[in-house]
């Protein structure tokens, strides 16, 4: 009964009680027979019925007999038709819609200590090891003295399960448990620490002498791969979900070594550069730099495969981090900046690419701005991230001077700063148009071209009416640095007006200072010195006609330099020989260029000072200063000089008050908080129109505290020495 694997059947289910009763119990080969285990009725095959491969078989033999000739054809051409296997494919597809028992039966019942033995078994399979500092020292010592791939892979378990705790993942899947943070803390040390030489050693890597050897070169390459893997992927995911600074400088560092590895594994490599992409845009400054050399590291070693998505990446990265500038965010862009640059001269084809591709996409929103004239389209212009990109190719084209790939770019370039500076020409983009113009003259002085800078600087002097009286008074300057639009309130204030001045200073020095040696300086200065000469006659204010008046004399001292060199010259205008006159010019230096390194020098110390003045002021705690009103003083000066007067009445309210110069009628203490302000302004500007003496005498004839015998001659009549004093104009 146990033949019924042989069998044909059908289910007990699919027959009538009639055809169950007549089927019996005989094993002959036509009867059916009902299967004692599963219930099913087996049908015996019938061997006399023949399958269509068989009768096709006959067919063919049949044909040797019929066409010996054809026969020969197949056999010579053909012989997989004629030698196929001769089992019928139908039958086996009818055999497959019936139930076919097993050869041999599970046994679904066991004794109850086997079955016990097997659930231990099972349990001690799901059990981990806990790692303890102890088995980090042993490890520590076994690599120090031999390395092996089986420590190795020990080791790499742990750290594996080490890292999945960071995620919560617990470890489960692990062989090892780690649930202690200073078992984590010396698992991940010993890591960083000793396990990139203990590779090197598994793998019979040289170190020193050999550092172009890849790891997967190694004859052992192939044996630790999976356990190289999998340490490499715990790396990154380790960098993945730190947040302490110093750990995540440790970690880049060890990753800074194990770069070898990753490059002979894609898909590890590829995680690492993401995360080093996130920390260079993201991290600290120490983070930064660290995750910007293991980039460097990588494009160098691969440069076909990884530096194109790398620059895209960080170009990206760049502009996102571009969107707000503060003084604090200023330096993080210029490292970007910096790096960016670096990573571009490795390569002055895909340079030109990407720069070709991105200028165009500036110069593309400069034409919808320009042809559209909305908001919006201003907007996509005059917003940080356009001028941080406008800056950064100028420090790459700068940077990469003399290119021959590179040099076509600078026209476009120059075209779409000059472009974005005549876009909105009013007063409040004045500090735009000053980025602009720094932009230009860094693209100017590096790749010696001529770019007409002074115009737009010009510009300014003739616009603005510095002998206008500021409106308002301004508590702190207005850092030029970190704004790109002034308000309407800025535009009143006194500040905007200084910070303007010296603005105007340092871009009209620095641009001259560019082309302090060339042989056309004083026809490049008359325009200059013409306007410098105007403003100095139009404008009033002392201020302001001090540092112009400085620069107006330098420059003329060296356009006189020049003209005196040049009546020594003894070639033309034509001839090649001036190329080498400049550059002896700029080896011997001008009156202007030794002028222009002192001022650097002293300029660079006032902002090292005012920045660390500012964090010096804003950690001190000083006192406030607080004035007494003159109601105050009255009243005190009354009780303390009471003899002097014949009544304490109040009509001495009025008259008791010094009356200043051109002041109709009296005010009340509303009117003294201004009149406290127009005393610090006039202490602080002085009076405008005039000479510094002239401000230091009025500022002398401030009111003073009186003395006693000043008060008698009060009391008796004499003339009031304040009567002269003029602190303002009319209300």
């Amino acid at each position: 009964m146990l033949n019924c694997c042989l069998v044909f059947f059908r289910k007990l289910e699919d027959l009538s009680v009639d055809e169950f009763m007549q089927s019996g119990f005989c094993q002959s080969a036509d009867e059916q027979l009902p299967c004692v285990f599963c219930g099913c009725l087996f049908i015996h095959r019938d061997d006399g019925k023949k399958g269509k491969a068989t009768q096709h078989k006959q067919q063919l033999s049949r044909l040797k007999n019929k066409d010996p000739a054809f026969y020969k054809f197949l056999q010579a051409n053909d012989q997989t038709l004629l030698n196929f296997d001769d089992t019928d494919s139908s039958e086996d597809e009818d055999e497959r819609k019936y139930h076919k028992l097993p050869s041999a039966l599970e046994v679904s019942w066991l004794p109850d200590d086997k079955g016990q033995k097997a659930s231990k078994k099972s349990k001690k399979a799901v059990e981990t090891i806990k790692v303890t500092e102890k088995m980090i020292a042993d490890w520590k010592v076994a690599m120090k003295k031999e390395p092996t791939p089986r420590l190795f892979r020990e080791v790499t378990q742990a750290f594996k399960a080490a890292v999945a705790t960071t995620k919560g993942e617990g470890g489960s899947l692990c062989r090892y448990k780690v649930a202690d943070s200073s078992v984590f803390n010396a698992l991940v040390l010993f890591c960083i620490r000793d396990i990139f030489v203990a590779l090197q050693r598994i793998l019979n890597l040289k170190t020193e002498k050999d550092q172009k050897m890849v790891p997967s070169a190694s004859p052992k390459w192939q044996k630790n791969q999976i356990d190289i893997k999998m340490y490499l992927s715990g790396v990154v995911q380790l960098l993945s979900c730190l947040t302490e600074a110093t750990v995540i400088s440790a970690v880049l560092r060890h990753a800074n070594q194990l770069i070898p590895y990753y490059l002979c594994l894609p898909k590890q490599s590829r995680h690492l550069v993401k995360q080093l992409l996130k920390q260079w845009s993201t991290g600290e400054e120490t983070s930064r730099v660290l995750a910007f050399l293991a980039l460097n590291k990588i494009c160098r070693h691969k440069q076909d495969k990884y530096l194109n998505p790398i620059l895209k990446q960080m170009y990206i990265s760049y502009v996102q981090n571009c969107k707000f500038t503060s003084p604090n965010a200023l330096p993080m862009i210029n490292f970007m900046q910096r790096t960016l640059t670096e990573m571009y001269s490795l390569d002055t084809q895909a340079t030109y690419q990407h720069a070709f591709i991105y200028i165009r996409q500036l110069a593309i929103h400069l034409r919808n701005a320009m042809t559209m004239k909305k908001k919006e389209t201003y907007q996509s212009v005059y917003n940080w991230q356009y001028i941080h990109c406008l800056y950064l190719w100028c420090r790459v084209l700068s940077t990469l001077h003399p290119s021959d790939v590179l040099q076509p770019l600078i026209y476009p370039l120059c075209q779409v700063i000059i472009g974005t500076v005549k876009l909105v020409p009013t007063s409040r983009y004045y500090p735009l148009r000053m980025h602009c113009c720094r932009a230009l003259i860094l693209l100017s002085s590096s790749t010696n071209t001529f770019v007409p800078v002074l115009p737009f600087l010009l510009e300014i002097l003739q616009q603005v009416d510095f002998n206008k009286k500021p409106g308002r008074m301004s508590k702190k300057p207005i850092n030029f640095a970190v704004i790109l639009k002034l308000g309407t309130v800025n535009l009143i204030e006194k500040a905007y007006k200084d910070g303007l001045i010296d603005q105007l200073y340092d871009l009209i020095l620095e641009y001259f200072h560019t082309q302090a040696g060339t042989i056309g300086f004083p026809e490049l200065a008359l325009p200059t010195v013409i306007q410098l000469k105007a403003f100095l006659k139009e404008c009033k204010v002392a201020n302001y006609c001090k540092p112009m008046r400085q620069l107006l004399e330098k420059v003329q001292e060296n356009s006189s330099h020049i003209t005196g060199r040049r009546q020594k010259a003894a070639f033309g205008v034509a001839d090649a020989t001036a190329v080498a006159w400049e550059k002896q010019i700029c080896e011997e230096g001008t009156p202007l260029s030794r002028y222009y390194s002192q001022w650097k020098k002293l300029r660079e110390k006032e902002i090292q000072l005012e920045i660390s003045g500012k964090e010096r002021m804003e950690d001190l705690e000083l006192p406030e200063v607080k004035r007494r009103k003159f109601q105050e003083k009255k009243v005190e000066d009354k009780k303390e000089f009471k003899d002097l007067f014949d009544t304490d009445s109040e009509s001495d309210g009025d008259d008791g008050r010094f009356k200043l110069k051109g002041k109709k009628g009296h005010r009340g203490s509303d009117d003294e908080d201004d009149l406290e302000e127009l005393f610090d302004m006039s202490n602080d500007e002085g009076v405008e129109g005039g000479d510094s003496d002239e401000g230091d005498e009025m500022a002398s004839k401030a009111p003073q505290p009186l003395s006693s015998s000043a008060l008698i001659k009060l009391a008796e009549g004499d003339e009031d020495l304040v009567e002269d004093l003029e602190l303002s104009d009319d209300d």
